[in-house]
């Protein structure tokens, strides 16, 4: 399969597992409006109902196929075990400290700074630890990033529909997904590719035994007299924006770069607003809509630097 091959398949699963994405947050703010479950024990039945999925998904996979996967996913016993550990961590974190932010402060915002501080972090971690450079552009996104995230603090926390609380548990969210952004390109950049079945169901497995305490603890089972529509969510929960999106994720994240990752992933805050206003009756306030739209110009932002950089080491190459 030709590179240029390769990208499109990735970004096309990409757009597919951001969208995906933006829904999780919906399907969580429905839960917590007609049962008294919390975060930690939404993100445990996430996570198992992923695994028993991916599981399933696995053993009925063909013959050539899991022959296939085992040959291409086969690398050193230290990197699997911090593939699947790193990966199983962050994605616990992300997860969970998002669904603890959209209880608190609501879909909309939650969903903003989570996907829009992520970029930030992805964007520095990346030139601290494979040495991609920020340059002007990036350093300028970086600096409206911050500055969206100010307005929202600040701005907003006074109406009552920001919550302080709320958008450093988003934070929290972000700093999980760009450290799983990160490394997942990382160990993609040494030409090993994991099988993404695998890695999402090592992810998930991880999950479920880190949050079984907190969750018993919170109370795992919820207490509704809308029990049938509770397990519908959380059977969506665990299928579509789990053990779907994450495969796609993980199975695109290893080929393109960090920073396009997560301006794809844009999709995901949009689309989430756009549930939070239309279907769930969030507000936006002004100081949100500026907060939002600072947030996402730093994001394009950061979309120009990753492009401008591209072009320039195309030049490069050419040259040489």
């Amino acid at each position: 399969m030709s590179d240029d091959t390769r990208v499109g398949r990735s970004l096309s699963f990409l757009i597919v597992a951001g969208l995906a994405w933006g829904t999780a947050g919906a399907a969580g703010s429905l839960v917590y409006r007609i049962s008294d479950m919390g975060p930690f024990a939404l993100s445990f039945w996430r996570c198992t109902g992923g695994l028993v999925l991916l599981l399933g998904a696995l053993a009925l996979r063909p013959r050539r196929a899991r022959a296939r996967a085992n040959a291409t996913a086969a690398e050193p016993r230290g990197r699997r075990l911090l593939r699947i550990l790193g990966s199983g961590c962050c994605f616990t974190v992300f997860q969970t400290a998002y669904f603890g932010a959209v209880q608190l402060t609501g879909l909309a915002v939650g969903t903003v700074v989570t996907l829009g501080a992520g970029p930030v972090f992805i964007a520095v971690g990346a030139r601290l630890t494979m040495g991609e450079r920020l340059g002007g552009g990036g350093l300028l996104a970086v600096t409206g990033a911050l500055g969206g995230l100010g307005v929202l603090v600040l701005g907003g926390s006074g109406s009552g529909d920001v919550h302080p609380a709320g958008i450093a548990l988003a934070v929290l969210s972000a700093a999980g997904y760009a450290a799983m952004t990160l490394l997942t390109r990382w160990l993609g950049r040494g030409g090993g590719a994991a099988d993404p079945l695998s890695t999402t169901a090592w992810s998930c497995a991880v999950g479920t035994v880190t949050l079984l305490p907190f969750g018993a603890a919170e109370g795992l089972l919820p207490h509704t007299a809308q029990l049938p529509d509770v397990v519908g969510l959380l059977v969506y929960v665990a299928a579509v924006p789990t053990a779907l999106a994450y495969a796609l994720y993980f199975a695109g994240a290893g080929v393109v770069r960090s920073a396009t990752v997560s301006v794809i992933m844009l999709l995901e805050p949009v689309s989430a607003a756009v549930i939070a206003v239309s279907l769930l009756d969030e507000r936006l306030t002004g100081a949100t809509v500026v907060g939002t739209l600072l947030l996402l110009a730093a994001v394009a932002g950061l979309a120009v630097a990753e492009a401008r950089g591209a072009a320039a080491r195309r030049r490069v190459a050419v040259l040489v």
